[in-house]
């Protein structure tokens, strides 16, 4: 038997966030110069401001327009994640090949502040079939469901998706 060596699967991104999918966009994510690559980690204080993150369709087309989500499913800790998935951003409208600047935040960047355990930030993009003239922000970020979110507004699988490692830091001892 095979064993899949997706860093998505190994990462249990595949599962507790999203289902299996075909890639079929480039997504690229960076924290000042820190790329983030599947299961990499970076520090919270790294992440205060909100990441420069592009989309580009593998089969490059002006008019994709596309919608990004980011989670933590390890909230509030891995060993017990009750408020699995907490919500981090959404940006939808993103045209290809742009930054996620150009698009329209419906939920403000919330930057990782991981309390206890290793956290997964998950970055999810979507293809939009039109532009999302009607969207409502969770009235909550704790509890979410990227799956439940992607079916409401007719995204179907993602397009798309990385994710990184953070934890707590220590504090700053003053003496």
């Amino acid at each position: 038997m095979a064993r899949s060596v997706d860093p998505l699967v190994v990462g249990n991104v595949v599962g507790d966030v999203i289902d299996n999918f075909a890639r079929a966009a480039d997504m690229t994510v960076h924290y000042g110069p820190k790329q983030v690559t599947n299961g990499c980690e970076i520090k919270p204080s790294a992440t205060v401001h909100r990441p420069n993150l592009q989309i580009a369709g593998r089969h490059f087309d002006d008019n994709k327009l596309f919608t990004l989500v980011m989670t933590d499913p390890d909230a509030p800790s891995p060993s017990e994640p009750n408020m699995r998935e907490w919500l981090h951003w959404i940006v939808t409208d993103i045209p290809g090949a742009a930054d996620a600047s150009q698009g329209r935040e419906i939920v403000p960047y919330m930057g990782p502040r991981p309390p206890i355990g290793i956290h997964r930030y998950v970055f999810v993009a979507f293809r939009q079939q039109n532009p999302m003239v009607v969207m409502m922000a969770p009235q909550v970020r704790h509890n979410f469901s990227t799956r439940a979110f992607a079916a409401q507004y007719g995204l179907g699988l993602p397009v798309a998706a990385v994710y990184f490692n953070a934890q707590k830091e220590p504090a700053n001892k003053k003496r």
